[in-house]
């Protein structure tokens, strides 16, 4: 099938990849349902199994107050639509029991309590297992199921803190800087929903189940890439630059004459491709930048020349001709900016689903980074109200009407 233009994707059905499959999701704030999010979006039958008293953090968290005390905080909006939501109070035995048959009809069960929190809960893999053999059971947390660190409370900031992330962000006078989203929850959420999407290709082989110790502080660590390998194979510490890329010069962001703009002239031809572009090809003999190591030797004298030569056009202007040359570049957005962006919009990636919520009529929410050739990721519906399927989750387990009710009445629900 050919790539999908923007009206194609538009008309694709919902991916079903993970059809059949139902998750158990025990996670609160966002490494953890973030995950369940990339699973819900593939087809998974995603039930949130939340607290009777407020459930997700998440939902009193975020940018509305309004939105907070009706306990759907644009936090938890962000990740948790197309999933269902049950409420349980694991600390009592009506709803340990109820949990326990919901055991044994799921695939995977998520979690990212401290560790030793589902053991005390009487949940933990060795009990889980027992009920349910084929299960996938995926632990999240800051550091870990084992080492010094494991019992340790942890948030996405401590864990940039640890990894060398912040270390490593900034320039020398902003550094140690934290990134500006919570990137170490979001790669343990993606690094979580790969490993149990793994496991369950395995099972359909074997049909063995499977225990994973998903650790925020590994997988950042994991995914830093040079400034890992750098140190580890050529003993060289990676220092913070700020906008300025490491490996070539000139890249990193410029200023055009009315605004930021990144250009990455990374290889010799675009280099001298630039100069020319620029007006300013007696560069390219200088011997301060002639060649790669020379330009990053003087890195900072070459910047000022190529900022006073960007001065002369917007940075609209300078991306239309220097991507035309080859030679990377883009502007330096906003995130409103980016997502009202031609690209963003053809690629459909923002979807709207029905809230009702006083003065909120939609949602919008973000897809996963790819299209299939006859599907795409989709949220089926909204992010759930606590509790609301309480009836057809546990009615669908023999409960009837009066039974639930007598549990809500105990608090079990």
């Amino acid at each position: 099938m050919d790539r999908q233009s923007a009206t194609d994707r538009g008309s694709l059905p919902p991916a079903d990849l993970l059809e059949g499959v139902r998750v158990l999701d025990l996670t609160n704030v966002l490494s953890g349902p973030y995950a369940t999010y990339q699973m819900a979006m593939l087809g998974a039958e995603v039930i949130k199994v939340e607290n009777p008293a407020g459930g997700d953090l998440a939902r009193q968290l975020g940018a509305s107050p309004a939105l907070n005390a009706a306990l759907m905080g644009t936090s938890f909006l962000a990740q948790n639509a197309g999933k269902k939501s049950v409420t349980l109070d694991l600390k009592k035995p009506a709803a340990k029991a109820l949990f326990s048959r919901l055991i044994e009809t799921a695939d995977v069960i998520v979690e990212n309590f401290r560790p030793k929190v589902m053991e005390r809960l009487g949940f933990s893999w060795e009990d889980v297992r027992k009920i349910n053999p084929r299960i996938i059971y995926c632990a999240i947390s800051g550091f870990g199921q084992t080492g010094p660190l494991s019992a340790n409370p942890a948030y996405d900031q401590i864990v940039q803190g640890y990894s060398g992330v912040m270390s490593i962000t900034g320039d020398a006078q902003s550094a140690p800087l934290r990134v500006g989203y919570p990137l170490c929850d979001t790669l343990g959420g993606m690094g979580a929903a790969f490993a149990v999407v793994s496991a369950l290709f395995r099972r359909e082989r074997t049909g063995q189940g499977c225990y994973i110790d998903l650790s925020m502080l590994d997988s950042t660590i994991s995914a830093m890439g040079w400034a890992v390998s750098n140190y580890l194979i050529a003993g060289v510490e990676a220092k913070p630059i700020g906008n300025q890329n490491m490996t070539a010069a000139p890249s990193g962001a410029f200023r055009a004459a009315d605004g930021p703009i990144n250009i990455a002239a990374n290889k010799q031809e675009q280099w001298e491709a630039l100069c020319g572009i620029v007006d300013r090809p007696e560069l390219t003999s200088d011997p301060r930048f002639a060649e790669r190591e020379a330009r990053k030797a003087h890195r900072v004298e070459l910047n000022a020349l190529i900022n006073d030569a960007l001065s002369a056009k917007t940075a609209q202007e300078w991306e239309t001709l220097l991507n035309a040359a080859g030679i990377p570049a883009g502007r330096i957005l906003t995130v409103p900016g980016a997502l009202a962006h031609p690209q963003i919009v053809a690629r459909d990636l923002v979807q709207a689903l029905p809230l009702g919520q006083a003065g909120y009529e939609d949602v919008k929410v973000v897809r996963p980074g790819f299209t299939l050739d006859d599907s795409r990721p989709t949220a089926r519906c909204a992010p759930p109200v606590l509790g609301a399927d309480n009836e057809d989750v546990f009615g669908a387990l023999g409960m009837d009407a009066e039974a639930i009710e007598a549990l809500r009445a105990e608090g079990a629900i």
